[in-house]
């Protein structure tokens, strides 16, 4: 998964036409540690998507912008609009990953 390294490069890859997963993330995180075991799984049954991850200590404004208050929390976005939010709480397990893209608006 790539990771985000500039802002303007954030705003390009969330404007596309394209569904796009972008999780906010940090190095010191242990939960995102326990992400990263299992969610090149759930990419591989989700190829419909972009998946992208960004340090949400590099980018506090954009985590403020769109109410990221812990981490790992997995957006959805599409053609610049924020459509769907796995908020941190929710993203332990591999099942709840699954529930929430299943889920999804689009």
């Amino acid at each position: 998964m790539k990771e985000v390294q500039t802002l303007e490069e954030f705003n390009e890859i969330i404007s596309a036409d394209k569904e796009t997963i972008m999780i906010f993330t940090a190095g010191w995180c242990p939960d995102c540690r326990r992400l990263e075991v299992f969610i090149p799984e759930i990419m591989e049954e989700h190829k419909d998507k972009a998946w992208y991850e960004i340090d949400r200590d590099k980018f506090p404004e954009l985590a403020e912008k769109y109410e990221v208050m812990g981490i790992p929390s997995l957006l959805l976005f599409k053609g610049g609009e924020k459509l769907a939010h796995l908020h941190s709480a929710n993203a332990k397990t591999p099942e709840d990953v699954r529930g929430y893209l299943e889920s999804l608006p689009v």
